[in-house]
């Protein structure tokens, strides 16, 4: 990025939204950047008719709509879409991505996965080792119900060339959903900067660390411009 950072969108996981992203942009707003972090909408076809590409166009309209030099940071299921867009962006911070070869073993989901209507707080409070009981409950009145059909084709995996832009990824130690061995093995490939933290798969988000996350990549973007 030869010039300074000027707009950031996040792309939230799948069953959230973009208040997972309030520690973050918080930070982001802080430090002078335009901030975006809307929610992912069904498609036309509704919920259950949704697909990998309806969330893909949206990220693209949002990363339109912001200035650049911007950054597009996703997490999850985020991730993998901020990765499908990385050639309109001018860096990529990818958290737990679900990487572009897939999942083999993820299980085949139903038309709409209700991961709203049926969480749970002891079950959020699992999810997230590392964040306090204000975070959980905040999490756990928020998850929504997500599109079966995305995860399938998520899980099964999206030829995507090596990004044209430097690349950070953000890898749990504990996280059960994505092995962390998927996320070095992708900056690996991508020769990417990768950073290994506590926790579980949404607690670079959530968990009470998250803040302190978000200055250290606000660190790494401004690397990336003297880089340039």
């Amino acid at each position: 990025m030869p010039e300074p950072l000027a707009a950031a969108v996040f792309v939230h996981g799948a069953g959230a939204g973009g208040w997972e992203w309030t520690a973050w942009a918080r930070v982001f707003a802080a430090a002078g950047v335009a901030v975006a972090a809307p929610d992912l909408r069904p498609g036309p076809a509704g919920l259950a008719g949704t697909t990998l590409a309806d969330y893909s166009a949206q990220v693209s309209r949002w990363l339109d709509a912001v200035p650049r030099p911007r950054v597009l940071v996703g997490a999850s299921l985020g991730g993998l879409l901020a990765a499908m867009n990385a050639a309109d962006a001018d860096a990529l911070v990818l958290v737990n991505p679900m990487p572009p070869q897939g999942l083999p073993d993820a299980p085949r989901r139903p038309a709409v996965v209700p991961w709203g209507r049926c969480a749970s707080l002891a079950g959020t409070r699992r999810a997230l080792p590392g964040a306090d009981d204000a975070a959980a409950l905040f999490a756990f009145r928020r998850w929504r119900d997500e599109s079966g059909a995305v995860l399938d084709q998520a899980g099964a995996g999206v030829a995507l060339a090596k990004p044209p832009v430097p690349v950070l990824v953000i890898i749990s130690e504990a996280d059960p959903d994505v092995p962390p061995a998927c996320s070095q093995g992708l900056a690996t490939a991508w020769n990417a900067s990768a950073w290994r933290v506590p926790g579980g798969h949404v607690d670079p988000l959530l968990g009470r660390a998250a803040p302190e996350l978000a200055e250290r990549t606000l660190s790494w973007l401004a690397s990336q411009e003297t880089r340039s």
